[in-house]
């Protein structure tokens, strides 16, 4: 059957019973198409082109249409030009080689007297014009965007978009068309020439600085959207042209961005588009969370910044999934800028954490995370305790690290911190790091104050609930280290004390070794933990000999390590006394600033009142908790858990914002002088504060001074393309193993070097410290400075692996070098 025009193949192909039916009849048909094709009946080609798009809508394959279609084009006939454009959009892409016939009917089209048809051609170019096509017809587009007719303006400035997104050469062609464009009237045409500009913007920041004097046209181009009355024309939900308010925002956010000025001129109508929009429609909320990413983006006052924090904390109220969302993502980017005015929204953040969508409970936990610190842990951590106990598996693992985290860092005192420790233990046991674990028992071992305590209630936890592993391990270590301490004192309770024996100390540890939960790990546990309950003197000779029968039974075990184990301990009951000393307590853990230490160690037993040192250690001084410390102790247990390395890199630490905070620095480095560490690649914006700040001093800090010491040996480290990078020790003998070290950076060449990024790392048994560097830009003749404070046992040398990367003359450079080159005794306290 053929069908003579495209109703009646639609009608047929619907009329089909099964795919197979459908299949034959388009295999028929396209057959008559071709055999049509080949008579060259231009009447009937507008029917054929027509019935094969559909066809190539369906997925069968149209190609043998491609040149049918280029002879639609050059038809006079606009019916004939309309399709033939839509079959060459649909048929054909920028990679085939026919489209090069096209390029001529597109020049002529565009060049046509109706200007529907010069439309047609303008939307086939901004849809598959390739970079040849590009080159050919820019010309052409050039002299369209002066075009008297509105429609055409609007067209050609996408045309012109595509032109400079396949030839960013060309750019510089269309940037006086296009601040014209940016002074017309129609909404079509300005929405067409924002989209232009703002690529254009982004693709070259000297365009961008051309664009700056256009921020006051677009001020007044948005405040004639926000107050002008109602317009029929434009109106969507009762909002004039909310497409065209969108852009202008992108636009001014990025020609605001790092520029004080144009930030100034915008902030009044950024301040009242915040204010006017109507929030209870969907159109309203999209310009506010544009305005709200534009205030954030440029340099706006603090009050805007709270604003427009308090329109994202109020789309948190909002019923709509899709708002709620983007509002948590935006102040996990905002809540380092501002977290006071974050805090403000905290409780309606914890309720998100109950939301039934998964994506908002992720987002929200990251936040709630963010949001912790010294005056809100108890509140936070009891929330996130709660929502760990309903939590999704796929959340536990992240939530018990980052919530011992939160613990080890703003605690109150050391009892909270293990109550709290032990609550995830009982919650998530079986979703707990290593590194989390050790930390806990290097916590217990170094608070012999709550020893007792802790052993009572890990003793009921592991009664109670044998099935959590991190529980069972932490428990069992623990009983087993200090089961002298529960047997003479009891069973702590918050009443009276309970007493214990060591008959109920041992048949749990034989129930957990005998249960089905019990693995390899834990068998190894259990039995050294029996073997050193036999070796105190408070447990009975008859309890002795039943951890004997226990070892004897392993020292048959068909897993190596087990029967290693079992026949070695089992062997030590030959030893008499000896025993006793190789089987007594472990000394307390070296006190690490890598994993949840330093800070924990130094806190009170119950007092709420903080004691800690400095970053290192070094000194104890009664501040509150360094935030930079803090930081760095987070990336190093970081680190540790997503992946050991044979080195521990170090990075600048944020500035923190109390004078406290900073003497504590000051004391970290060993300078009178005020120095101010903060991120080497985003230094923290000044504030507004009269109090003298981290933030404050950074802007006083050029560069960071060298130590006033005579006579210092400076060691070349890295001389190479241009770049030549000098590394200076200093010594204290009041501080052996502490070394400062001063790196100087210098070009040899006559090129400036920038985008200077020095990171260095040093062994595991050392530490490492790091100021930002006095200006990542290098100019010829000029020195740049950074300081480094090595920790490293006394005697030991200090080898450092550095990373250098930079660019010179545009060309990018990145470099790593191992350096060792420094005397040895150095962290001998000798200069």
């Amino acid at each position: 059957m053929v069908y003579h025009n495209l109703k009646s193949l639609i009608k047929g192909i619907r009329a089909c019973k099964t795919v197979a039916d459908e299949r034959a009849l388009i295999q028929q048909e396209s057959a008559a198409i071709r055999a049509s094709f080949r008579e060259e009946d231009s009447y009937q080609r507008h029917n054929n082109v027509a019935k094969l798009l559909y066809i190539h809508m369906l997925g069968s394959p149209a190609h043998f249409g491609q040149i049918e279609c280029l002879k639609l084009v050059a038809s006079p006939r606009f019916s004939d030009k309309r399709l033939g454009y839509l079959g060459i959009m649909l048929l054909l892409d920028e990679n085939q080689e026919v489209l090069t016939l096209v390029t001529n009917s597109l020049k002529n089209d565009m060049n046509h007297s109706n200007m529907y048809a010069v439309g047609l051609a303008l939307c086939t170019f901004a849809n598959i014009a390739s970079e040849e096509m590009s080159r050919d017809l820019a010309n052409e587009i050039e002299k369209l965007l002066g075009s008297s007719n509105t429609y055409i303006r609007k067209k050609a400035a996408l045309c012109a978009l595509r032109v400079i997104k396949k030839v960013p050469d060309l750019t510089d062609h269309f940037v006086t068309k296009a601040k014209n464009l940016l002074t017309d009237r129609n909404h079509g045409v300005l929405l067409s020439s924002i989209t232009l500009v703002t690529e254009m913007c982004q693709m070259d920041p000297g365009i961008l600085e051309e664009f700056r004097n256009a921020v006051s046209l677009l001020v007044r181009n948005l405040k004639s959207l926000v107050t002008t009355g109602y317009s029929p024309e434009h109106d969507v939900s009762g909002i004039t042209d909310p497409f065209l308010q969108v852009k202008i925002l992108r636009l001014m956010r990025l020609l605001g961005k790092g520029d004080q000025q144009a930030s100034e001129t915008m902030n009044d109508i950024l301040a009242q588009v915040a204010t006017n929009t109507d929030s209870t429609k969907n159109v309203g909320n999209s310009i506010l969370y544009e305005t709200v990413l534009t205030v954030l983006e440029i340099e706006a006052d603090t009050g805007l910044r709270v604003m427009a924090i308090n329109i994202l904390g109020k789309f948190l109220s909002n019923r709509d999934n899709n708002i709620r969302y983007v509002a948590l993502n935006t102040l996990n980017k905002v809540v380092s800028m501002d977290t006071n005015a974050v805090q403000r929204h905290r409780n309606i953040i914890l309720d998100c954490l109950r939301d039934g969508d998964i994506s908002i409970r992720r987002r929200a936990l990251e936040l709630s995370y963010a949001l912790i610190n010294e005056q809100n842990v108890r509140v936070l951590i009891r929330e996130l305790l709660a929502f760990l106990e309903v939590a999704d598996d796929e959340f536990k693992l992240g939530m018990t690290t980052q919530v011992c985290l939160a613990a080890e860092r703003f605690a109150p005192n050391k009892r909270w911190h293990i109550d709290t420790v032990l609550r995830v233990l009982k919650l998530a046991g079986n979703f707990v790091r290593e590194e989390i674990l050790s930390a806990f028992i290097r916590l217990v071992a170094h608070t012999p104050e709550l020893q007792a305590y802790t052993t009572s209630k890990l003793y009921a936890a592991l009664k109670s609930d044998i099935s959590q592993e991190s529980l069972t391990l932490a428990a069992t270590w623990i009983i087993g280290e200090y089961s002298e301490v529960l047997l003479e004192g009891g069973f702590v309770d918050e009443e009276t004390p309970k007493p214990a024996s060591d008959k109920e100390l041992v048949e749990l540890l034989i129930s957990v070794i005998d249960s089905p939960y019990s693995n390899y790990l834990t068998k190894q546990f259990v039995l050294a933990a029996v073997t050193k309950i036999s070796s105190r003197s408070t447990t009975t000779h008859f309890e002795q000999e039943r951890i004997q029968e226990l070892l004897a039974k392993y020292t048959t075990s068909p897993e190596l390590e087990l029967q290693q184990r079992a026949v070695e301990f089992a062997s030590l009951f030959n030893l008499g006394d000896l025993r006793e000393g190789v089987l007594e307590r472990m000394p307390p853990p070296e006190l690490k600033a890598t994993v949840m230490g330093v800070v924990s160690e130094n806190k009170p037993v119950g007092s709420t009142r903080s004691k800690d040192g400095d970053l290192l250690g070094d000194d104890v001084a009664s501040t509150s908790v360094s935030e930079a410390s803090s930081v760095q102790r987070n990336q190093d247990l970081l680190a540790d858990i997503f992946g050991t390395s044979s080195t521990t890199p170090a990075t600048a630490s944020p500035a923190p914002s109390r004078q406290a905070t900073i003497d504590n620095i000051l004391d970290l480095f060993g300078s009178s002088t005020t120095i101010t560490p903060s991120s080497s690649t985003s230094p923290p914006p000044p504030t507004a504060a009269p109090a003298p700040s981290a933030f404050t001093l950074v802007q006083t800090q050029s560069p960071p001074p060298q130590p006033p010491a005579p006579k210092l040996t400076a060691y070349t480290a890295y001389e190479k393309n241009e770049l030549k990078i000098t590394l200076t020790p200093q010594t204290n003998a009041a501080k052996p193993g502490v070394v400062m070290i001063l790196a100087r950076f210098q070009v040899t060449g006559g090129n400036a070097a920038s985008g200077i990024n020095f990171q260095a790392a040093v062994p595991k048994s050392q530490q490492l410290q790091m100021l930002p560097m006095s200006n990542p830009i290098l100019n010829p003749g000029a020195v740049e400075t950074q300081q480094m404070r090595v920790i490293a046992p006394a005697g030991s040398n200090v080898r450092l692996r550095l990373r250098i990367s930079y660019s010179i003359v545009g060309q990018n450079f990145q470099d790593q070098v191992d350096f060792s080159g420094f005397p040895p005794g150095l962290t001998s306290g000798s200069a």
